[in-house]
């Protein structure tokens, strides 16, 4: 049986990366490349997580895998995403022609889920959700004991407090996390920077930054390459 062609939506976060292993461990799909949207308003950093552009770059590096960006423009508002999705989608289309599948690191909001394949509907895209209804405790489990390595860019502070930001995502993490926080952030309670395991041919060399309050909310942790700051 013939594999079809799909590209992963890739924020750089541990969801994708699960997305990744799981995409990879199926036969019937051969992942052709990433694809990332970023935005301009700070630095072409990918959007919500707030990771930079070079980090980005390294990741798929390490992962073997080519990478297409969406830069989005500001304002960031929903038709400037899907302008800027839609414009990446006909890139990966003519690089890798007959695909036409993107799958998504989803768990379990089913109104992201049909927001996600309106947009891929409209533009002859189809959506694939890998990981869709995965316990998510078990998820975290299971990407901690693979061995695979993340470190928390972004905490929402009206979900969680900002002490959680720019901490490696392990178990004491998971076990220190407030009940009624999905132990994979899936409310948008944190979001990750995966930087190593088995699916990185080396692991990121990370040097931790800056940590600041955006917009009253949300609370960002800067990590940049270490060959950057010498």
């Amino acid at each position: 049986m013939m594999s079809t062609p799909i590209l992963l939506s890739w924020s750089g976060g541990k969801d994708c990366l699960m997305a990744l292993a799981a995409l990879r461990s199926d036969p019937a799909w051969h992942v052709v490349g990433l694809l990332a949207t970023v935005t301009g308003q700070y630095q072409h950093r990918v959007a919500m997580h707030g990771i930079r552009n070079d980090v980005l770059c390294a990741q798929a590096a390490a992962l073997g895998l080519p990478l297409v960006q969406a830069v989005m423009a500001a304002p960031a508002d929903g038709a400037a995403y899907e302008h800027a999705r839609v414009a990446a989608l006909n890139e990966a289309a003519q690089r890798w022609p007959g695909v036409r599948h993107c799958a998504y690191g989803d768990l379990f909001l089913a109104d992201v889920r049909a927001w996600r394949e309106a947009l891929l509907g409209r533009h002859g895209w189809h959506g694939v959700f890998p990981l869709w209804q995965q316990d998510t405790a078990a998820t975290a489990r299971h990407f901690i004991a693979a061995g695979h390595r993340a470190v928390t860019v972004c905490v929402d502070t009206t979900q969680l407090d900002d002490r959680f930001s720019g901490r490696e995502f392990d178990a004491a993490f998971v076990a220190e996390l407030p009940a009624g926080v999905d132990p994979c952030g899936e409310n948008g309670e944190f979001h990750t920077l995966s930087y190593g395991g088995p699916l990185f041919a080396a692991p990121l060399r990370l040097t931790r930054g800056a940590s600041v309050l955006r917009d009253a909310r949300f609370q960002y942790t800067d990590f940049e390459l270490a060959e950057a700051t010498r």
